[in-house]
C-alpha cells in the first residue's frame, strides 16, 4: 500500500506521533526482521504489528492465547476500516470455513489464532496458501517455562521458523526478566533477532498498599470515590471471588464473580456485561482480564497478594490501557505471604521449579513492605534505572514515619516465650492485651507476667505491628503448627536488648481517610465541573451507539478521547479530528453525533454573554449563515462587527464546513484587493495595516481578510 507508517497510524487509529520505540520496532519488521518487543500492558505492542500489518503486502497471522483479546482487536480494527478476522473455537464450522476462505484470497490483512487452533487440523498446511508476510507472537512469554504463564502448547511455534524461514516474526510480552527473554528468543528460534525493550513505566497509574484488615470496608470506601468507574478486584480463591462479590451486593454495589469453575456461558455473560459497561465491578481470579483489550478501566484491586512481580505487573497494567489516571490498590497482610508459601509448598513443581518461585514471591514480598518509591522498585525489578521518586505512589504522598520500636517487639516477643511458642496471632494480642476471654482462661494464659502489657494498643494497632516485626525477621511462623509464631536468632537478640528494632508508625483506617481526604481539593472550578458533566453526556452517547452496533462502548472511542473531547470541545471535522484517537473512520462513523452532542450541551448551558464551549460563537454564525441570513443581518443579530462574521466564516471554511467564500465579496472588489496584495507581497496571517493604507481605507478589513482568504484557497487549488 502506497502509505508511509506516520499516515496509518493517523488515518487508522488517530494519532499523531508514535509512542517511543514504535517507530523503529515497525521500520525493524517492514525490513523484513524478526524482533523480540517488550512493552508493558496498555504501552502500545499491538500497533507494533498491526501498522506493518497494514502496509505490507499479504496476510499477518497474529498467534495469542485469548479468545476475548481477539474479538476485542478485531472489531476495533474493523471500526477502524482494517479487515480483520479472527479463527477460534467460538466460531461454528461454516463461521471457520468463511474466514480461512477470506485469508485464502486476500481479502484479510490480520488474522487471529490461537495457538492450539493453529496446529489443529489442515490450518498449519493453509498457512503456505495465505500469502503470509508476518507472525506476530503476542504474550510471548507463554512459550518459556521460565514465565510466569507457561503454556506447554507455545513450544509447538518453534515450527514457524522451520516452515517459514523468510517469513519476520515479531515477538512481544509485557513481562518477561532477562532469563525469560533470552528463552524466548532461543524457543522460536529467532536468538539473533533484536530485542526492543520501551519503558515499564506507566506514570497515569497510581500505586497503593494498604493493610490487609478491614478489606471489605476499605474496597467499599474506595468503590463510593470511584462511582461509576469500571473496575476489577482480584482474589486468590474461586469462593474468594464468590464471598467478596456477595458482601458487596449486600453493600448495594452492581458486582458480579467470576472464575474458572462457573459454567462457560455463565462467565461469557458476565464478561460481555463487563466489557459492555453494563456493569462496572468485576470480583475475578487471575484467569479474568487476560487480554481484554477494555481501555476504561480505570482502577484495580488485589485483595490477595500475586505470586509474583510479572503477574502483578500485568494485572495492574489492565487499568489505565487509554493513559487515563487510574488507581491500583494492594491489600497485604502477613498471611497472604504464609497462603502463597503453602501452594508452592504443595505443589507438583520440582524442588528447583519451587525454590525459583519462592524467590519470585520473596521480591513481591518486598514490593509490598517497601517505605521507598514502589514505582522505583517495580521498574527495578526490569531493569530499568529510575534516577528519581514518582510523587504518584502511597509512599510518595505520604512518606513512611519510623519509630524505635524496641519495647514493642520484646512484649510480643516474650509472650511468644512465655507460650512456648504456641500460639497465632489472635491469642498473642489477646494476651498482650489482657483479654479474659474463655481460651486464654482455659491455657492459663492469664497468669503469665506478659499478660495484659500490652493494653495501651488497641488490636489492629497490634496487628500491624506484629506483621511487621515477622516481615522484618525478628520472629517466624509455622504454618504446619496451625500459624503458631516461633523465635528464632535475632529474636533472642532483641529480647536480650542486643538489637534494635524500628517499625513504621501505625495509621488507622479512619486517620489514613482523613489524611486522603484533606489532600482532595475542596471544590471543583467551574469549567471542572463543566467539563465533567460533558464528559458523562459524551459517555452515555458513546454507550447508546456501543448497544446499537453490538461493541464494547471503549471501541468507539477510548475514555481518554472522551475527556479529550470534554476538555477541547470541537465543534468541526478538523478540531475533531485533531482530538487523539479520532482517525478518518471513527470520525465518518461517529464524529458529526459527537459534534452535534457537544453542540446541544453547549447550547444549554450557555448563558447570555458566556461561552461554555470553546468555538460555539462560530458555530451561532454558522447557523444564522445557513438559514441565509446576509452578513450584515448576522452581525445584527449577534451584536458584533461584520469583520468579526467575516472572520468567523474564514475560520468555519478552514475547519471543513461547505462555505463559498468567493459568493461572499464583489468581484471586483476582489480583484483590487488581490493586486495590491500581490505587489507588497503580503499574506493574511500578516499585519494588515500596511495593505489597509495602501487602498486608502477605501476598504475594511473585514473585505481584505475575505479576498485574502479566497486568493489563498485558489492558491492552494
Amino acid at each position: 500500500m502506497s502509505i508511509n507508517k506516520e499516515q496509518a497510524l493517523k488515518q487508522y487509529f488517530g494519532y499523531d506521533s508514535f509512542r517511543p520505540q514504535q517507530a523503529e520496532i515497525i521500520d525493524t519488521v517492514m525490513a523484513g526482521n524478526d524482533c523480540l518487543v517488550l512493552m508493558p500492558t496498555g504501552g502500545g505492542k499491538s500497533v507494533c504489528f498491526q501498522i506493518p500489518a497494514i502496509m505490507r503486502e499479504g496476510l499477518t497471522v497474529v498467534i495469542s492465547p485469548l479468545i476475548a483479546l481477539m474479538k476485542d482487536q478485531v472489531e476495533a480494527l474493523r471500526v477502524n476500516g482494517v479487515n480483520a478476522a479472527f479463527l477460534n473455537s467460538s466460531l461454528s464450522g461454516a463461521e471457520q470455513d468463511q474466514v480461512m476462505w477470506q485469508a485464502k484470497i486476500g481479502e484479510l490483512k490480520l488474522l487471529y489464532i490461537a495457538p492450539e487452533r493453529l496446529f489443529s487440523g489442515n490450518t498449519f498446511e493453509f498457512l503456505r496458501e495465505w500469502n503470509v508476510s508476518l507472525f506476530a507472537i503476542d504474550e510471548s512469554h507463554c512459550i518459556s517455562s521460565w514465565g510466569h504463564d507457561f503454556r506447554p502448547e507455545y513450544r509447538q511455534l518453534s515450527a514457524l521458523k522451520k516452515y517459514f524461514p523468510e517469513v519476520p516474526v515479531i515477538a512481544l510480552t509485557a513481562t518477561a526478566d532477562r532469563v525469560t527473554r533470552r528463552d524466548i528468543l532461543k524457543q522460536i528460534g529467532i536468538e539473533e533477532a533484536q530485542t526492543f525493550i520501551a519503558s515499564f513505566d506507566r506514570p497515569n497509574l497510581s500505586l497503593n498498599v494498604l493493610p490487609g484488615r478491614g478489606r471489605i470496608q476499605q474496597i467499599q470506601t474506595f468503590l463510593k470515590k470511584h462511582n461509576g468507574q469500571a473496575g476489577i478486584i482480584y482474589c486468590l480463591s474461586r469462593k474468594g471471588t464468590e464471598t467478596v462479590a456477595a458482601s458487596l451486593q449486600k453493600a448495594g454495589f452492581e458486582a458480579e464473580f467470576y472464575h474458572a469453575g462457573l459454567p462457560s456461558e455463565k462467565r461469557s455473560k458476565v464478561q460481555e456485561q463487563f466489557l459492555r459497561d453494563d456493569i462496572q465491578v468485576i470480583v475475578a481470579t487471575v484467569a479474568f482480564g487476560m487480554g481484554i483489550d477494555k481501555s476504561n478501566v480505570r482502577w484495580v484491586i488485589h485483595y490477595n497478594l500475586p505470586s509474583n512481580v510479572e503477574s502483578f505487573y500485568q494485572e495492574i497494567g489492565r487499568a489505565g490501557r487509554d493513559g487515563s489516571p487510574s488507581d491500583t490498590v494492594l491489600f497485604y497482610s502477613y498471611m497472604d505471604i504464609i497462603t502463597r508459601q503453602e501452594m508452592i509448598a504443595n505443589s507438583d513443581q520440582s524442588e528447583e521449579q519451587k525454590e525459583l518461585l519462592n524467590a519470585k514471591l520473596n521480591r513481591m514480598k518486598q514490593y509490598a513492605e517497601a517505605d521507598i518509591c514502589r514505582r522505583r522498585i517495580l521498574l527495578s525489578y526490569f531493569n530499568e534505572a529510575v534516577e528519581q521518586d514518582c510523587g504518584n505512589c502511597d509512599v510518595c504522598r505520604n512518606p513512611r514515619s519510623r519509630f524505635d520500636a524496641t519495647v514493642i517487639a520484646q512484649k510480643a516477643l516474650s509472650g511468644i516465650a512465655r507460650t512456648k511458642e504456641k500460639v497465632a496471632m489472635g491469642m498473642l494480642i489477646d494476651i498482650l492485651r489482657g483479654s479474659k476471654n474463655k481460651n486464654i482462661l482455659q491455657y492459663g494464659y492469664d497468669q503469665l507476667p506478659t499478660f495484659g502489657v500490652g493494653r495501651d494498643m488497641r488490636s489492629e494497632e497490634w496487628a500491624e505491628y506484629i506483621s511487621q516485626l515477622l516481615n522484618s525477621g525478628v520472629m517466624d511462623i509455622a504454618y504446619d503448627e496451625a500459624h503458631s509464631f516461633k523465635l528464632n536468632p535475632a529474636s533472642n537478640q532483641v529480647l536480650y536488648g542486643k538489637r534494635k528494632v524500628e517499625l513504621v508508625r501505625f495509621i488507622s483506617l479512619s486517620e489514613r481517610k482523613a489524611k486522603e481526604e484533606a489532600q482532595l481539593p475542596k471544590e471543583k472550578p467551574k469549567q471542572e465541573i463543566i467539563r465533567d458533566a460533558l464528559f458523562e453526556r459524551l459517555r452515555t452517547l458513546r454507550k447508546q451507539i456501543s448497544d446499537r452496533m453490538g461493541v464494547p462502548p471503549y471501541v468507539v472511542f477510548t475514555d481518554a478521547t472522551l475527556s479529550e473531547m470534554a476538555q477541547k470541545r470541537p465543534v468541526s471535522e478538523a478540531q475533531m479530528k485533531a482530538v487523539s484517537g479520532i482517525g478518518t473512520e471513527r470520525f465518518r462513523n461517529y464524529g458529526e453525533t459527537f459534534i452535534k452532542e457537544i453542540v446541544d450541551f453547549a447550547r444549554e448551558n450557555t448563558k447570555p454573554g458566556t461561552r461554555v464551549a470553546k468555538g460555539m460563537t462560530y458555530i451561532e454564525t454558522w447557523d444564522l449563515f445557513k438559514a441565509g441570513y446576509s452578513l450584515k443581518v448576522i452581525a445584527e443579530k449577534r451584536d458584533l462587527n461584520p469583520v468579526t462574521i467575516i472572520s468567523h466564516l474564514v475560520k468555519l471554511k478552514e475547519d471543513g464546513h461547505d462555505i463559498n467564500l468567493k459568493a461572499l465579496i464583489d468581484p471586483a472588489v476582489y480583484k483590487i484587493i488581490v493586486t495590491a496584495a500581490q505587489e507588497m507581497s503580503i499574506r493574511r496571517d500578516e499585519p494588515l495595516k500596511p495593505l489597509f493604507e495602501l487602498l486608502n481605507e477605501k476598504y475594511d478589513y473585514g473585505q481584505i481578510k475575505l479576498a485574502l482568504a479566497v486568493w489563498e484557497e485558489e492558491r492552494g487549488n
